[in-house]
């Protein structure tokens, strides 16, 4: 099904003309990619280097079309709300010492404004 469906967008692609990128795991255009990479390393820079933070395991699943990361995506960019901790801190069960909420542009390239990046705010996301 999942097989049909990518080869339907494909085609409607390719007869208007209109640029699709298909991924392993579903459709996810490459400004989303882009802007999840973009986000990710600002935090990352932002919260001292990979030897001290690491960012929560859903800011690497670039290609999961619904990562709950990623709060809204409109006009105004991509959101992305994110915890974040000492490295290692998702596998040994840790607490995230860290929250970041973060505006991309629409093209994924750019980051437009860091809303949050603090202790954890109660907003209910693991």
């Amino acid at each position: 099904m999942v097989l049909r469906s990518s080869a339907l967008l494909l085609g409607l692609g390719l007869l208007t003309g209109a640029p699709v990128a298909l991924h392993a795991q579903g459709l996810v255009p490459d400004s989303q990619i882009r802007a999840i990479n973009t986000a990710r390393n600002a935090a990352v820079n932002a919260n001292g280097g990979l030897s001290v933070y690491r960012p929560a395991k859903c800011m690497f699943e670039t290609n999961n079309p619904f990562n709950k990361c990623l709060i809204s995506n409109d006009n105004n960019g991509f959101v992305f709300r994110f915890l974040g901790g000492p490295p290692g801190w998702q596998q040994l069960n840790l607490q995230p010492t860290l929250q970041t909420q973060i505006r991309i542009s629409t093209d994924g390239r750019t980051v437009l404004q860091t809303i949050y990046n603090g202790p954890p705010q109660s907003t209910g996301q693991q």
